[in-house]
């Protein structure tokens, strides 16, 4: 049955953007069928660890002989690796948070990105290559080419790095600007072009959640 994986990490659980189009994704994946199945983990509500030593950075067999062992650290990397390879597809809600990740997402990556596991490294393994990973980004402010915030965005950059360069997922992305248009004065004309983003945000969803998988 085709999996769906899906992670929200917005620490906004009534209003966030991006919560709303895993939303409007996860909801198109299931009409799909009683087949198309959705594991949904919230990375605020459900938080992975922070990594505890930096021999967790690498696979088993790469550590030094001097890398403690790290039973409990190591049955949480396991399962959120597994939680991983056992998708389909991997959805992943991504606000910007101060020009770049949340930390409750950056944490996430951290346990994904093991050379030698998932990433090669002294061996070409890369077991998730091509499979499909939609990333949902929304940003409060305006980030439009040509404009003095446009190289301001450092929210998509590491995560297509780690999940397009590293894992080989194939990467969409979906991207939702001026999200505080409707609370910030200063944003306040770019209310219509915030109402004409999201709209178009959830048909590519919509359209992604029927092809993929």
């Amino acid at each position: 049955m085709p999996s769906l994986l899906r992670l929200d990490s917005s620490i906004d659980p009534d209003t966030s953007v991006s919560r709303r189009l895993t939303g409007v994704f996860a909801q198109a994946w299931a009409a799909r069928g009683a087949e198309h199945t959705t594991v949904t983990r919230d990375l605020v509500a459900d938080p992975v660890p922070h990594l505890s030593h930096a021999a967790l950075h690498w696979a088993p067999r790469l550590r030094g002989d001097d890398a403690p062992a790290l039973p409990e650290a190591d049955a949480v990397q396991e399962a959120v690796i597994a939680q991983l390879l056992a998708a389909d597809v991997l959805l992943v809600g991504a606000p910007m948070y101060n020009y770049s990740i949340p930390s409750q997402l950056k944490t996430w990556l951290d346990h994904v990105h093991v050379p030698g596991v998932l990433a090669p490294f002294d061996t070409d393994t890369q077991p998730l290559a091509g499979r499909p990973a939609v990333i949902v980004s929304s940003r409060g402010g305006v980030y439009d080419v040509g404009t003095a915030s446009a190289d301001w965005d450092h929210t998509l950059p590491p995560i297509g790095l780690i999940l397009g360069s590293a894992l080989g997922m194939e990467v969409h992305v979906v991207t939702v600007s001026r999200t505080l248009s409707g609370a910030v004065p200063g944003l306040a004309g770019e209310r219509d072009r915030f109402a004409d983003e999201l709209a178009a945000a959830e048909a590519e969803l919509v359209e992604l959640a029927g092809k993929l998988g």
